[in-house]
């Protein structure tokens, strides 16, 4: 009887090499648009998106934010420095930064600039593989390859802000690998590397490219990301079953209204310390993240009516959200 064991390690073989291929298919598109950043905080990596010289990276890597667009601390190019894959090293001007999503533009001058493409991070699968390109360590254009763990992963920003639709990738990522791009086979840029958990390992975390595409469109746009706020602190707190009962409420929990700024929207309106924040505009609030996602650009100058819980008796109220200045 003949073994069939060398046709299971071509098999194999070919399978293998098909994989070797496709990840240095994706090397060879996006690797030399991915750059090393030098800012306030350090190095960092990025991935130049258009070929007007456009560099996205994450704002902890470029430094402390500052309000409006324009450089910021240090000069006019707010001491952010870019080096090429060909060794020039150029000084970057700062579009703008949003702490709230961890990104960050940048522009640099230069010729025959490569650049790479934002796919859309709708058409991502689990379990697809992914690529890491950046600069861990000083170790300029290092490769990790994975697939793609989970889609739609909630991390905490370094702002204190919940950001949504993270992709979780088990690419290897290290310091220095922040804001350079997770990259699939075809070579499109499906995320920006944000995080590790550690001492985890194989527990990684990039923005998703949907989310990137409209926080640089607005960075590009206006420098910053326009937010609204009412003006006021608050925390996750229970709702007992009794009293959501009573005033026929179907939710747990709410907003508690723990303190509220001076000549804010939230005083304006007559918002009280105490009073617990159960809807925003027709939506149900349960926590201050829900809270968040509701205070868009869009409400703006809007008026907008809130639910509360005052001292057990449900009550409505309109606050006229500002434009946050963070």
């Amino acid at each position: 009887m003949l073994s069939n064991h060398p046709v299971h390690q071509d098999d194999d073989r070919a399978l293998l090499d098909a994989y070797s291929n496709a990840v240095i298919h994706a090397v060879e598109q996006v690797g030399p648009a991915v750059v090393r950043v030098e800012g306030q905080r350090g190095g960092g990596s990025g991935v130049v998106f258009t070929p007007d010289g456009f560099v996205l990276t994450n704002s902890h890597v470029v430094g402390p934010d500052h309000d409006g667009p324009g450089p910021a601390e240090g000069g006019r190019h707010g001491g952010v420095t870019v080096t090429l894959p060909d060794g020039r090293s150029l000084p970057a001007d700062r579009i703008g930064a949003d702490a709230d999503t961890d990104l960050a533009v940048l522009r640099i001058d230069g010729s025959r600039l490569p650049w790479a493409r934002l796919g859309d991070s709708k058409r991502v699968r689990v379990g697809q593989v992914a690529i890491a390109i950046g600069n861990p360590y000083g170790f300029d254009h290092s490769v990790t390859s994975g697939v793609v763990s989970a889609l739609g992963r909630s991390l905490r920003a370094r702002s204190g802000r919940l950001m949504d639709d993270i992709i979780q990738t088990d690419a290897s990522l290290n310091p220095g690998n922040s804001g350079g791009p997770l990259v699939t086979t075809s070579g499109e840029v499906i995320g920006v590397n944000t995080a590790m958990i550690l001492p985890a390992q194989g527990i990684c975390f990039a923005i998703a490219s949907n989310t990137v595409r409209f926080v640089a469109a607005r960075l590009m746009r206006d420098g910053r990301i326009r937010r609204s706020h009412i003006g006021m602190a608050g925390q996750q707190t229970a709702i007992p079953r009794a009293l959501a009962r009573a005033n026929q409420m179907a939710v747990t929990s709410g907003v508690l209204v723990a303190s509220i700024e001076p000549d804010s929207p939230a005083a304006n309106a007559g918002l009280r310390q105490g009073d617990v924040i159960l809807g925003f505009g027709g939506t149900p609030v349960s926590g201050i993240d829900d809270l968040h996602r509701l205070l868009t650009e869009d409400q703006i100058g809007t008026p907008v009516p809130v639910i509360v819980l005052r001292r057990g008796e449900r009550r409505q109220i309109t606050v006229v959200p500002g434009e946050s200045r963070r």
